[in-house]
């Protein structure tokens, strides 16, 4: 574990992700709103495209910077939590599921990150059609 990961208590962790999470909620509503009206004549989910796209451009960036490892980033835990876990986490998951995907590719593990990849498809997609069919006989009843 590293020197910054020790510095920071589980309270103050839960606190970074919890706020890092709430704005980046926010951020992924008012990205909707500006884009779903002009998009809706198209039906394709423009605002969900960017949001993922962006989210994973901030996500390389930062982690870019945290593996530099350097003295420069030597509060990097709680910047990791706030910015990493909490604000991308809010605001797309989609960045993270891209850097765990390109960490896979990177340790020379093609295979096993696009295996990922089109299991999460397919058992997201596969999840959320028996949630709908779940509800909609609980919903019959």
């Amino acid at each position: 574990m590293s020197a910054s990961a020790q510095s920071i208590g589980p309270l103050s962790a839960s606190l970074h992700v919890g706020l890092g999470g709430a704005i980046g909620a926010v951020l992924r509503y008012q990205v909707g709103k500006i884009m779903d009206a002009p998009a809706a004549a198209s039906s394709f989910p423009w605002a969900t495209l960017t949001v993922n796209v962006l989210g994973s451009l901030v996500m390389g960036l930062l982690f870019g910077w945290l593996a530099r490892g350097d003295s420069a980033n030597v509060g990097a835990e709680p910047v990791r939590l706030l910015l990493g876990v909490g604000l991308l986490g809010g605001f797309t998951t989609f960045s993270t599921f891209s850097l765990e995907m390109m960490v896979m590719v990177e340790r020379g593990q093609p295979a096993l990150a696009m295996f990922y990849a089109a299991f999460s498809i397919v058992a997201g997609l596969a999840g959320l059609y028996l949630g709908l069919a779940l509800a909609r006989m609980l919903g019959q009843g």
